[in-house]
């Protein structure tokens, strides 16, 4: 079951869809492209739903914006200049990964350069490397932070104590470098 409403905050306005569905409790998303979605229990009253969405005003304004300005940034790259930063990230994050996998005595097995929405980098059992190339955008010490993170999972595959020791071992400056790339999305 689906309907539309409406948010007015701050001389905005905010449409919403509302979704209906066996659940239990009463969700917000916010979509690629600042659509919101409200997800809400069959017999839930609208009143209620409406509440709901105005008390979480202030974070649905802040992901609707941070999600057309990501929107926004995707359509600034013309193919060839995105083609040409893949490649640029490609070549130095396969240059990271040897030297750091060196020094931390670790051995991966191949790199992938992707484009995920939500992560910048993952280790896979096999010990496959996944990197997002628009690492090559968050800087330099935010691209060895995550080279460095995903290959300490070849020792721990997981965020063990051990597993942040393996990475400060490295990397002693790692927590500000972390800092910095939650300021950057993938």
């Amino acid at each position: 079951m689906k309907g539309q409403a409406e948010l007015h905050y701050a001389d905005e306005v905010y449409p919403y869809t509302i979704i209906r569905s066996d659940r239990k409790t009463l969700a917000v998303q916010v979509r690629s492209g600042g659509e919101v979605v409200v997800r809400a229990p069959r017999r839930v009253e609208s009143d209620r739903i409406r509440r709901f969405v105005w008390e979480n005003r202030d974070w649905l304004r802040r992901k609707v914006a941070e999600s057309r300005k990501a929107v926004a940034g995707e359509a600034a790259y013309a193919p060839e200049e995105k083609a040409r930063l893949r490649q640029q990230a490609r070549e130095i994050l396969h240059m990271k990964a040897a030297y750091f996998a060196r020094l931390m005595g670790v051995r991966y097995n191949r790199i992938f350069i992707k484009e995920q929405k939500t992560v910048w980098g993952s280790c896979s059992a096999k010990g496959n490397l996944n990197f997002n190339w628009k690492l090559i955008l968050a800087g330099p010490d935010q691209l060895e932070y995550v080279v460095v993170h995903e290959l300490a999972h070849l020792k721990e595959m997981n965020h063990s104590p051990a597993f942040w020791r393996e990475v400060e071992n490295v990397l002693p400056d790692y927590r500000e470098r972390r800092r910095k790339l939650k300021e950057f999305r993938p």
